[in-house]
């Protein structure tokens, strides 16, 4: 334990400079958000405690979107702001309206009735009776909703870094996706802490009389300005040539961004972002280089072209449909049923399918019978009434095909009865599904299985090096001595990661491999 503890700690030292930045991105976030929901907030709750027949509509509509998904809330701001802080301020800020409203409306309804009938029996004007009066008889009801507000901003706003708006998300997913326990904890406690801290610092504010509530919000003010100006836009501070957008995942790896770094010593300004927006976002000029994938049908949707990996830091990616040992013990006729695929997709064919739903928004169903009707391996299913074979699948349209097309396999050729589990976000959660026996298969990667499930140490990677046969024996190897997974025959298409630009960006620049964009950036 102690050993897993310094581990942790000296993953977070190591980090320390991106941990401090990220938690002031968070920070910047949260409060900026927290501080609008107020200035918005604390009007509308005084104006339907005045006028109560407004305040049933005007409550639900901030219920009803404080219900809508927060990553769908983010998307949904992706058209209208674009990427970075800016949509990720809105969404927080709508999740933060409705305790904030609702607990203005109850303070002021709760002021007792006599106090106010004193205070205009004074000759105090409406606005004196509300500032002198109810305000500061509300005001620890109105700051229990500001708390609840603060510490709702504290965990959504980790989900900011899908679309590049930065915080302690990024740490996180990385972790998910790269099977990093250091670096989900990395994010995750400091979080939980600034949820802590938050908390506890506005319930001493709830002890403080209101004209010092007043002082120490205008302080607050101003550091949430100087927090605004110097993490959430950075660019504010000078201009850059090319920006990229990288994964998470691709971030925190040797075949990702580490390798740029160590192999290439490239040197680009980069934000964090989510694969699900940044083909987009590179085709609308928010960016001008992504981390995608090879086999991706974006990249024929906008426009975007692969620059050459000149010097081989991205491994074969051979998609594999692993699966545990028990499961093909349990089901005899699976393994022969899902080699049925193998060879039969090439790289062209995957882009073309992806294209179908990433693009033309086909469903992975219709895109799934298409592709097998068209190779003559389409059968009607059984309708049989065996025991279930669970189907898993990562995050992105590739694999939600993949998972379609194998159910269809499945249930024309046995009579086992098929449930698929879609949408396991990355590799670890994947992975971890399949060793706790929560699915029986799910479709891989040979050099995520080689560098994220295994990775092995240096002399083991020199050895298989670009092969990919080599590493795919290798995976096939190891896992069914580890794990007592096997890996079965290859489907026939390489996903590997890759940087790509805008083809007429590339053109115009005259950057077409990963050595030129390098030497692009170091005399621009």
């Amino acid at each position: 334990m102690d050993d897993r503890q310094q581990t942790l700690w000296n993953f977070m030292w190591e980090q320390k400079d991106k941990l401090l930045s990220q938690t002031l991105q968070h920070l910047g976030l949260t409060f900026t958000a927290l501080i609008l929901a107020i200035a918005i907030g604390l009007p509308l709750g005084m104006f339907i405690a005045r006028k109560r027949k407004w305040a049933s509509g005007i409550l639900g509509f901030a219920g009803v979107l404080q219900t809508i998904p927060s990553i769908a809330l983010l998307g949904f701001m992706i058209p209208l702001l674009g990427i970075g802080a800016k949509p990720a301020i809105v969404a927080l800020l709508v999740y933060a309206l409705l305790p904030i409203i609702r607990n203005t409306f109850t303070g002021l309804n709760g002021v007792n009735a006599d106090v106010v009938e004193a205070a205009n029996a004074l000759g105090m004007s409406k606005k004196q009776v509300l500032l002198k009066v109810e305000l500061p008889l509300a005001m620890p009801v109105i700051l229990a909703g500001i708390r609840t507000a603060a510490v709702i901003n504290v965990g959504v706003a980790t989900l900011a870094s899908f679309i590049a708006a930065g915080g302690l998300g990024e740490f996180i997913f990385g972790g998910i996706s790269l099977n990093n326990s250091n670096m989900i904890l990395a994010g995750a406690i400091p979080a939980a802490l600034l949820a802590i801290l938050i908390d506890f610092s506005l319930s001493g504010l709830q002890q403080l009389n209101f004209l010092k509530l007043k002082r120490l919000g205008f302080a607050a003010v101003l550091v949430i300005i100087c927090l605004i100006g110097y993490e959430c836009w950075p660019a504010a501070g000078g201009q850059h040539k090319l920006t990229a957008g990288f994964t998470p995942e691709f971030m925190g790896r040797q075949d990702g961004n580490l390798g740029l770094k160590s192999v290439y010593g490239l040197k680009i300004p980069t934000r964090v972002i989510s694969d699900a927006v940044m083909y987009k976002a590179a085709y609308e000029k928010d960016l001008d280089v992504i981390s995608g994938y090879s086999t991706d049908g974006r990249l024929k949707a906008f426009d975007l072209v692969v620059l050459k990996d000149d010097k081989g830091i991205f491994p074969p990616y051979d998609a594999v449909p692993i699966i545990r040992q028990a499961a093909l013990d349990k089901f005899p006729q699976l393994e022969e049923v899902l080699n049925l695929l193998a060879g039969k997709i090439d790289d062209s064919t995957m882009i073309s399918l992806n294209y179908r739903t990433d693009y033309m928004k086909q469903s992975p169903e219709r895109v799934a019978k298409d592709f097998l009707l068209s190779v003559g391996l389409y059968k009607s299913p059984r309708r049989g009434n065996g025991t279930v074979i669970r189907i898993g699948s990562k995050i992105f349209g590739e694999q939600y095909i993949l998972a379609q097309i194998y159910r269809m396999l499945i249930e024309g050729n046995t009579d086992y009865q098929v449930a698929t589990k879609s949408g396991l976000g990355g590799t670890k959660i994947c992975f971890d599904a399949l060793v706790n026996d929560q699915i029986d298969f799910y479709p891989e990667y040979t050099g995520t299985g080689l560098l994220v499930l295994l990775n092995p140490d240096q002399s083991v990677l020199k050895s298989v090096g670009q092969d990919k046969k080599k590493v795919y024996d290798y995976v096939k190897k190891t896992f069914q001595q580890q794990y007592k997974i096997k890996w079965l025959n290859p489907i026939g298409f390489n996903n590997s990661y890759a940087l790509m630009m805008r083809e007429k960006q590339s053109k115009a620049l005259g950057v077409n491999t990963i050595t030129e964009l390098k030497n692009y950036l170091e005399t621009n």
